[in-house]
């Protein structure tokens, strides 16, 4: 599935980097994200945020058109849906499922025009980093049970918990076309 870099090669710019952990008598320190690591994603308008989910959440689909994400699981673990809605991309309207568990750190880069969310498998935290300020106008979503994608959210039965703002999210075939970015 993936190479030796850590591509995800079924969605082109998605990308899962292995975090190391270095311990001693006192605890321990990992390097959580360097910009370096993804040149030209990441400048200094970049923000990090912190969201914590109860067992059940579905958090998604959302994506962005300037925006790339860069996630780090903490605590817990998700399972977690990519999808491509790059315009002239190879892998256009592909999807993906992932595991994430915090107990084998992985930090995972999504590109801008690449829809992203996930479910919670239990309690969980999520640290990411964003390439610019947040002020809502690159803020895009698709609904995350849209049959079309095919996604197993693996919920078991459950009613996820998902917000009213993710519950009005169109259907890919709805929406519009200029929320869509070329593939680059």
């Amino acid at each position: 599935m993936r190479d030796r870099r850590g591509d995800i090669p079924e969605i082109p710019g998605c990308r899962l980097v292995d975090i190391r952990r270095f311990e001693d008598p006192r605890g321990s320190f990992e390097e959580l994200f360097r910009s370096e690591w993804f040149p030209g994603a990441f400048s200094s308008e970049s923000q990090v945020n912190l969201s914590v989910s109860e067992p059940g959440v579905v958090r998604g689909l959302h994506f962005h058109r300037r925006q790339s994400d860069f996630w780090v699981l903490l605590e817990g673990c998700l399972h977690t849906a990519l999808v491509d809605l790059r315009r002239g991309s190879p892998a256009f309207r592909r999807s993906l499922m992932l595991r994430q568990d915090s107990g084998n750190r992985k930090g995972l880069l999504i590109p801008p025009g690449v829809a992203h969310g996930y479910a919670t498998i239990e309690r969980s935290a999520l640290l990411y980093v964003v390439s610019s300020l947040y002020d809502g106008s690159d803020e895009h979503g698709v609904a995350w049970d849209d049959p079309s994608l095919g996604l197993d959210w693996r919920l078991e039965g459950r009613l996820p918990v998902v917000s009213a703002r993710d519950l009005s999210n169109p259907l890919v075939a709805d929406l519009p076309e200029d929320s869509l970015v070329d593939f680059q």
